[in-house]
């Protein structure tokens, strides 16, 4: 019998969309240590868990908390596949934002500065430890909001991602240390803004 949609996963970690030796401020070594190992990692680690649920569904003795712990990691590791492909995907752009993006950051911000001041607020504020930012759009609100995540498996209900950097530690402390605010610093300056565009168009569109 075939395997349901449900537990498929895909087989191999989705290409990097830019030329890693061209980034600004993020080495090549970092970004594919950070792509093969964190990114692949999960992408391995959630092929195992779905074809371990897929064997699972069929055990009706298998007791419910058992089964949940594999539930926990099927929640984790779509968590961190999906974010790091969102992430890699925002960068290797030139970091600057054309008018129809600030404008609309602006309306939701006040201004585009104050939006970026608190983003950059929520990162520096995970430094040394791990999580992500996420600038979202939540269709129940139909806002734009910045939103702190701790971890990949709780994020804000009923939102998009616009734009996400990573904070956990794999993804600057080969560059840069403990120094995240110079991560940040390098982030901003390689964000593909036509992307942000792009998925804003389509959550607005939902």
């Amino acid at each position: 019998m075939s395997t349901p949609p449900a537990f498929q996963s895909q087989d191999a970690p989705k290409p990097l969309p830019f030329d890693p030796s061209k980034l600004k401020g993020l080495s090549e070594q970092m970004i594919r240590s950070h792509w093969e190992n964190n990114y692949g990692g999960s992408v391995k680690a959630l092929a195992a868990v779905k074809a371990r649920l897929a064997q699972a569904a069929g055990d009706k003795d298998l007791p419910p908390y058992v089964y949940n712990d594999l539930k926990r990691e099927h929640l984790i590791r779509t968590g961190s596949v999906v974010l790091h492909e969102l992430y890699f995907e925002n960068l290797g752009g030139s970091g600057k934002a054309a008018p129809a993006e600030r404008d609309a950051i602006s309306e939701a911000f006040g201004s585009f500065d104050e939006w970026e001041a608190e983003f950059r607020r929520i990162g520096t504020g995970l430094a040394g430890g791990s999580g992500w930012v996420i600038l979202g759009f939540n269709l129940h609100t139909r806002q734009l909001e910045n939103y702190w995540m701790a971890d990949h498996a709780h994020g804000p209900a009923a939102t998009v991602p616009i734009l996400v950097m990573d904070m956990y530690e794999h993804s600057y402390q080969i560059d840069y240390g403990a120094a995240a605010a110079k991560y940040v610093d390098a982030f901003f300056q390689n964000i593909q803004w036509a992307i942000v565009s792009a998925r804003l168009a389509g959550a607005r569109a939902m």
